[in-house]
């Protein structure tokens, strides 16, 4: 990414925060609310790609083996990493 994609892309980062938190946080705290959202975000985003077969493997636990705590393994083994989401929420839109 070059330097002038970056700053159009932090300039609209801001922008965003101008109008969503104007009013709602003191300007010099945005960060402390923009920061983890982009982390957050990203983090769903690596999760995309292999949501459904999550999803899939929480219903194939709560129906078929009707367990009332998740395996975390066979979770982990469906996002392919050692975390997953089981909310049917994402930050995509």
């Amino acid at each position: 990414m070059n330097v002038t994609v970056h700053n159009k892309l932090v300039s609209f980062i801001w922008s965003i925060a101008d109008d969503c938190l104007r009013d709602v946080y003191v300007r010099g705290k945005y960060r402390d609310v923009i920061l983890p959202m982009v982390v957050l975000r990203r983090l769903d985003v690596l999760l995309e790609e292999r949501k459904q077969e999550v999803m899939d493997e929480v219903q194939f636990q709560k129906e078929e083996m009707e367990l009332t705590e998740f395996d975390d393994t066979a979770l982990q083994a469906a996002s392919g990493y050692v975390f997953y989401n089981t909310s049917k929420w994402t930050l995509k839109h």
